[in-house]
């Protein structure tokens, strides 16, 4: 059997803590790998390891950082499919949204590959009488990225190519569900010209999560994940004097207001609530039709296309929804929407039925896109992210009602609304406290140059992702102000100074 190894200092590096766990393919159910889970001394190695490439690193010219990237981002884009493959073995997600996944992880790259341009400092002349000031930019250190299973590729570059543009070095904790992605990346910069330390794997478990909190080289935490786990790394991260930034779960609602283009909807309803088996942190997850009659002309509309999806195995290229990552994740799905039903909601498509029969994928994780009508905000299936490719009806009577029903849940990532009438979209763009937003757009994923976060419980810390607001995450400023003496010297002054 095969273990995935760390990579530490420029090489990859086999587990030494005796420790592994098997690593699954969800299309099939069978096991042909392992992954080896870091010790707390394996995890000092490649702090180590970055805290010794980090001077030499911060000060190579922003230029030729962005260089080593952009030979990077060119190996990345020819071997696409590559990758691609990859995470559909692990993951199982379908091959086109593996590639997609694999496009928006690029996009970050070749934002961060503008470092020359962003890093610019200011300058101030005479701020006082022969006084001049100027503010730049510098890294912090050795940074960490803790990932999650449902975006290898994507999440990680949401962070180290900001990180590493910037000039710290990083420390990459990939999910242990889906690991070989990580090293292709490692492989790939070593390929294109980043020195040895400046980017690392560590393999593993909470025991590396936790040595990384922990450590006192360790300067900053990215992580994306659950809200609990997300809190738990802001207060432990920040207890231990680490920046932190970390995004949690959501619930993302889509209202579907009475003048909206229903046929639009509902397709757009589709591929947010079911692509990739719903195991987005930006899925919709809950349909908003204001009042009865839209409601039941969507469900109408969904119903065909719900039957209708193809639930099949990456390898299939006309398969549009995967299996889920775990037989774990398979039965607590199913468990909400046993929940769900037990609690009143009217299972209109039930993809509990659904079997795979296709030879060699029989005992995959498989479940088929169910739908829930007539779900209220007392349920389980409406409070907590299912995670899985299961859309809720919440029927509402108003604007106002759907409104009010998202200012209600604690999630605030992701939301978006279906309508004809620009005063809606306005009002909805400006007073809906949630971070990311869709006007007729299901999936409000920003670009890399702008930046990734929600709001409430679904972020802790001060920043979002990528874009401008991950490169002020990983930077901080330092201002000089500067005097030279042109003749006598001045005694000295013991009163606040004003330069004026």
């Amino acid at each position: 059997m095969i273990e995935i190894a760390h990579y530490v200092n420029g090489a990859f590096v086999a587990g030494t803590s005796g420790r592994n766990q098997k690593v699954f393919n969800p299309a099939t159910g069978t096991s042909e790998k392992t992954v080896a889970l870091a010790s707390v001394a394996e995890v000092d190695a490649a702090v180590a390891a970055a805290k010794a490439a980090w001077p030499a690193w911060s000060k190579t010219p922003p230029l030729r950082r962005a260089r080593i990237l952009d030979r990077f981002k060119n190996i990345l884009w020819e071997r696409s499919e590559q990758m691609a493959e990859a995470i559909s073995a692990e993951h199982g997600k379908t091959h086109d949204d593996a590639l997609g996944e694999v496009t928006r992880g690029l996009e970050v790259v070749e934002f961060a590959i503008g470092a020359p341009s962003f890093l610019k400092g200011e300058f101030c002349e005479n701020v006082g009488s022969d006084v001049d000031s100027h503010m730049v930019r510098q890294s912090l250190g050795v940074c960490a990225g803790i990932t999650p299973f449902n975006f290898p590729a994507m999440v990680p570059m949401w962070m180290w190519p900001v990180a590493l543009a910037t000039g710290n070095t990083f420390v990459l904790k990939p999910s242990e569900r889906d690991p070989s992605v990580s090293l292709m990346m490692a492989e790939w910069l070593a390929e294109a010209g980043l020195p040895a330390g400046v980017f690392n794997v560590v393999q593993g478990d909470k025991v590396a999560v936790d040595a990384l909190l922990e450590h006192p080289d360790v300067k900053a935490i990215s992580f994306v994940g659950s809200t609990p786990i997300a809190q738990y790394i802001y207060q432990t991260g920040t207890a231990n004097g680490k920046r932190v930034q970390a995004l949690g779960g959501a619930k993302n609602h889509m209202i579907i207001m009475p003048d909206a283009d229903l046929d639009m909807a509902a397709s757009a309803l589709m591929g947010a609530g079911y692509g990739s088996a719903g195991e987005r942190c930006m899925a919709i997850s809950v349909a908003v039709p204001v009042t009865d009659a839209v409601a039941d002309a969507l469900i109408e509309k969904l119903i065909p296309q719900i039957q209708a999806l193809k639930v099949g195995p990456a390898a299939d290229r006309t398969s549009e929804m995967g299996p889920l990552v775990t037989a774990q994740h398979l039965d607590k799905v199913r468990g909400y929407i046993d929940s769900g039903e037990a609690q009143g909601a009217k299972v209109v498509v039930d993809g509990r039925d659904f079997k795979q029969t296709r030879q060699g994928y029989e005992n995959g994780y498989f479940i088929g896109g169910t739908l829930l009508d007539n779900v209220t905000e007392d349920m389980t299936c409406y409070k907590d992210e299912i995670f899985g490719p299961v859309v809720s009806v919440v029927r509402k009577g108003s604007y106002q009602e759907a409104v009010d029903l998202i200012h209600g849940h604690p999630y605030a990532n992701g939301t978006a609304v279906f309508t004809r009438d620009g005063d809606v979209a306005r009002n909805f763009s400006q007073d809906i406290e949630v971070g990311m937003v869709g006007i007729n757009v299901p999936i409000p994923v920003p670009m890399a140059f702008n930046s990734f976060g929600g709001w409430k419980a679904s972020i802790f810390g001060d920043h979002h992702m990528h874009g401008m607001e991950g490169v002020r995450f990983y930077t901080r400023i330092k201002t000089t102000t500067t005097r030279w003496p042109t003749g006598q010297r001045s005694d000295p002054e013991f009163t606040m100074p004003t330069l004026g």
